[in-house]
């Protein structure tokens, strides 16, 4: 297996046994400011035939200017894209773990809402830890979790949730950016860069900042 590029060995394992199969990716944990994004990708076995798409890969490893091609390209593919968002007071109240839990089954709810039950597929988790099956407990029942280490970088269909919100988040950072320029969001997309922090010690924190997180100065 390449280092880099997914491949469909899994889905086609885990289709034989579901025929839905769902994908789930966060971006956004690690930030000082914005929200923490989870992206939902669906597919059915319609997906194997097609192929991965062209280009699709870990958004991390998917240039800036590339990656709104590459997920066009990837939207078409599944079968369906969810999106689901935790505030940054959100992350204050539940912590990281519990944002990303809700973020995921907002995530999974919008694809429900578009005739995607994830009670009749298997949810595959990017990383080792299962931060969706309590939270999402009380709105599908159980439903089967499965967590994939480096699945993002392996996994086509964890690699169509990544990329899908990467492209979604930055584009919200790019519009925070212009009601508060000094942070400049539109190049760190709220991660502590050198600058991002140097903002934070001239101007204090906004509404978009995780204040339950500990913020230093900027190191000089």
């Amino acid at each position: 297996m390449s280092p880099v590029a997914p491949t469909l060995e899994l889905e086609t394992r885990l289709l034989d046994e579901a025929p839905l199969l769902f994908g789930l990716d966060e971006v956004g944990r690690g930030a000082l400011a914005g929200p923490v994004t989870v992206g939902a990708a669906v597919i059915d076995a319609s997906a194997l035939r097609d192929g991965v798409p062209e280009g699709l890969r870990d958004s991390k490893l998917v240039t800036e200017k590339r990656r709104p091609q590459v997920a066009a390209r990837t939207a078409a593919w599944v079968r369906g894209t969810g999106l689901g968002w935790a505030t940054p007071g959100e992350v204050d109240e539940v912590g990281i773990i519990g944002a990303l839990g809700l973020a995921a089954t907002r995530a999974l709810e919008t694809l429900r809402s578009r005739g995607f039950d994830p009670a009749d597929g298997i949810s595959l988790l990017d990383g080792n830890h299962d931060y969706l099956s309590r939270v999402a407990l009380p709105s599908f029942g159980r439903i089967d979790v499965r967590t994939v280490i480096k699945g993002d970088r392996d996994q086509a269909v964890i690699s169509a949730a990544s990329i899908a919100a990467k492209v979604s988040r930055d584009a919200l950072m790019v519009e925070l950016h212009d009601q508060h320029e000094a942070y400049a969001w539109n190049r760190n997309k709220g991660y502590a860069s050198a600058a991002h922090r140097a903002a934070i010690d001239a101007h204090g924190l906004t509404n978009h900042h995780r204040r339950s997180w500990a913020i230093g100065p900027a190191l000089t």
